[in-house]
């Protein structure tokens, strides 16, 4: 009771310097968690950018595909035929990115007979909401094959996935569930949503502040509670044991290119890897972007061919 009363009413020279010193730390640690939780609340609510093209006059013949998801609402989505019966390619665009960044890898899968299919995730084009970083976007790349694989036009147990580090989570989460998927490139992906949270402090400048990190994390947990039983990625790897994964490690960004790399080290065969100088596909220049383009392609030419089935 002393210690106590002495601490509320300090006399003592140490004791006002213990008493000064707990104030500051009390004082840090809240304006730490303050800074933390706007932090997280602008990197899930990312800018929304939305592309708008004619579907009479693009290439490709697109159709506009709209489907639900359940707890989310509805989407929309594009899809372009390929050979009658082939397999479909679903592109799961980036964080701060959208379906219509992805255009020509549309067309270099396209070209090459696949059906392809993009849509803008939860908070990104023109959608409302925030991001999970692959919680629920993974419920909505699987809403987006459920929708697909009713048509009479492709094959409904041959679907390809690629994803760049948000899109690339949803799409392994994804096939980690769902033996419809046939072949996956995941470019620059993680194993757990905090990680990309990690990433994004760092993209702002505050990871050198002390508890900044932990802080953004923790609050990112805290809005996503639901969630706090999920289980890394890589503890179900194994589960992808007869699909072919291509892990794409970009060199100038390390972070995301170290998880991947141990990712595809945890991965069961059939697996590859490449190793790029430069990451996110949309500011690529126009040789890199052709480049990643061919590797994309050949990958699926190899892994998940292109021949059309037999429809009745």
């Amino acid at each position: 009771m002393r210690i106590l009363y002495e601490l509320r009413y300090p006399s003592r020279w140490y004791t006002k310097i213990l008493t000064a010193l707990l104030a500051v730390a009390f004082f840090a640690v809240l304006a730490t968690t303050a800074i933390a939780g706007f932090l997280v609340y602008r990197i899930v609510k990312p800018q929304r950018t939305s592309t708008d093209i004619s579907m009479e006059s693009f290439p490709g013949r697109p159709e506009i595909v709209g489907f639900s998801v359940p707890g989310l609402g509805k989407r929309e989505g594009w899809f372009f035929p390929g050979l009658r019966g082939a397999p479909t390619i679903v592109l799961c665009h980036g964080y701060e990115s959208s379906r219509g960044e992805l255009l020509t890898l549309v067309s270099a899968l396209q070209d090459h007979q696949y059906n392809v299919f993009v849509f803008d995730f939860a908070a990104h084009g023109a959608n409302p909401g925030i991001t999970t970083f692959g919680y629920s976007e993974a419920d909505e790349v699987r809403a987006a094959i459920d929708v697909l694989a009713v048509r009479n036009d492709v094959d409904a147990a041959r679907f390809g996935l690629w994803g760049y580090n948000l899109g690339a989570y949803a799409a392994l989460r994804e096939a980690e569930n769902d033996k419809r998927i046939r072949a996956l490139v995941l470019d620059s992906v993680y194993d757990e949503p905090k990680q990309m949270v990690k990433v994004g402090v760092e993209r702002n400048g505050l990871s050198t502040f002390p508890l900044m990190v932990r802080s953004a994390e923790t609050s990112f947990q805290w809005l996503n509670y639901a969630h706090r039983q999920d289980p890394p990625l890589s503890t179900k790897l194994t589960t992808l044991a007869s699909v072919p994964a291509l892990f794409i490690q970009a060199q100038d960004d390390p972070e995301l290119a170290e998880i991947t790399r141990q990712m595809f080290i945890k991965a069961p065969e059939p697996r590859e890897q490449a190793v790029i100088a430069h990451g996110n596909f949309v500011s690529l220049g126009d040789e890199d972007k052709r480049q990643y383009e061919n590797r994309v392609v050949s990958f699926f030419l190899l892994r998940l061919p292109a021949r059309g089935t037999a429809i009745h």
